[in-house]
């Protein structure tokens, strides 16, 4: 009797690398998966982290706002807030208000700040004056706070209860608003929108 040799044939061979083959296109197309489910999630996180980021900022600047009118760069008085439902100038604002300094180390709140918000080029822009009472040239500094914004609409609470959507309203520019609310519009149609009680 003749000995058959053990091992495998090509055929079983090549059933084995075929299955392999499989599995491998299948656990790499798992760990894609994986990966890209990873990368929305990261995306999506830092999304939200930086408009809470934006609407703390906002509710901390409201809640220091002071009733204090300002010259502006043409030497016009102008109120405490001023609400614009889109900026006109390079330099404007769709909200510009008074408000007070940071507390330093005494506890004493410090210099009164010039501050505005305002949504231009898809990115929410902070703009910081460097002085109250304006000189013909005075330029506020932008910073970028949130990117990737389609609207930002502002509305402005009235003492006999009706949302304005510019401030101040008619016949009352001294007055200051009783609340505000921010709605912030994402290109993908999420709308947010936030209430700062003044």
């Amino acid at each position: 009797m003749k000995k058959i040799p053990s091992g495998f044939t090509l055929l079983e061979l090549v059933v084995a690398l075929a299955i392999f083959a499989l599995i491998s296109v299948f656990a790499y197309r798992a760990l894609d998966l994986v990966l890209e489910t990873r990368i929305k999630v990261t995306a999506e996180g830092k999304k939200w982290r930086d408009i809470t980021l934006l609407f703390t900022r906002m509710e901390q600047d409201m809640s220091r706002l002071a009733n204090r009118p300002v010259r502006d760069s043409r030497d016009l008085l102008s109120p405490a807030l001023i609400g614009e439902p889109v900026p006109v100038g390079e330099d404007d604002a769709q909200l510009a208000f008074t408000r007070m300094g940071l507390e330093g180390q005494s506890g004493v709140l410090g210099d009164v700040q010039r501050l505005g918000y305002r949504l231009k080029n898809g990115k929410v822009e902070m703009l910081v004056w460097p002085v109250l009472d304006q000189a013909p040239r005075t330029r506020p500094e932008a910073e970028t706070l949130l990117s990737g914004v389609k609207g930002m609409e502002i509305r402005y609470l009235g003492a006999e209860g009706t949302w304005w959507t510019r401030w101040p309203k008619p016949g009352a520019p001294g007055e200051l608003p009783r609340a505000l609310e921010i709605t912030l519009e994402l290109p993908s149609g999420e709308r947010m929108s936030r209430l700062f009680a003044l």
